[in-house]
């Protein structure tokens, strides 16, 4: 999967690697939720491929409370 990603990603492709809304992963960028960066006068949030999949490992799932529709709902 690390292949299909370059190492710098744009919100677009955050939202698509997490099946996310890009609104949402612009939000959590803006509230520090995910790790982002931005250049000095940009606008626009970059982010380091890595470190967006070290942020999903770190933040694993409670499927407890989960019913299995709710589970498999993809």
């Amino acid at each position: 999967m690390d292949s299909e990603y370059p190492p710098i990603l744009d919100a677009a492709q955050v939202a698509e690697l997490l099946s996310m809304n890009v609104q949402m992963v612009r939000k959590y960028a803006r509230e520090g939720r995910i790790p982002a960066y931005r250049l000095p006068g940009g606008r626009a949030f970059k982010f380091f491929r890595d470190e967006i999949f070290n942020f999903v490992k770190q933040h694993p799932v409670d499927v407890e409370g989960f019913s299995e529709e709710e589970m498999v709902a993809d």
